[in-house]
């Protein structure tokens, strides 16, 4: 697996697996435990915690522990980058598909009479 420098390197690789993504959408409803986050998944406990350390490396989750037991919260303001990231790249795409639009579907000039 390749090192990823900076935090929205970081933050879509975490994004890049379907299972950190339902493990993030989980948490949208409130903090969860590890046995809680991993009941939806066909794998061990060590695979989930290791998702879950990919997320919180990201900043994209964070973590407490009371007693035995590891709780997992949304940090939802860690995701704001990635979308003003995207944002940025939807607005010269958008662009440029307007000008197709108006070169497929150019106006008419037909005079009525």
């Amino acid at each position: 697996m390749p090192k990823y420098q900076g935090g929205l390197d970081r933050m879509f690789h975490a994004l890049g697996d379907a299972s950190r993504r339902a493990m993030v959408e989980r948490l949208t409803r409130g903090p969860a435990s590890v046995s809680e986050l991993a009941r939806p998944f066909d794998m061990a406990l060590p695979t989930v915690v290791q998702h879950l350390g990919v997320l919180e490396a990201a900043g994209i989750v964070a973590s407490s522990k009371v007693g035995r037991v590891r709780t997992y919260q949304l940090n939802a303001d860690a995701l704001s980058p990635a979308a003003e990231w995207i944002g940025r790249q939807r607005l010269p795409a958008e662009r440029r598909l307007d000008r197709l639009a108006a070169f497929l579907d150019p106006p008419t000039n037909k005079e009525t009479t």
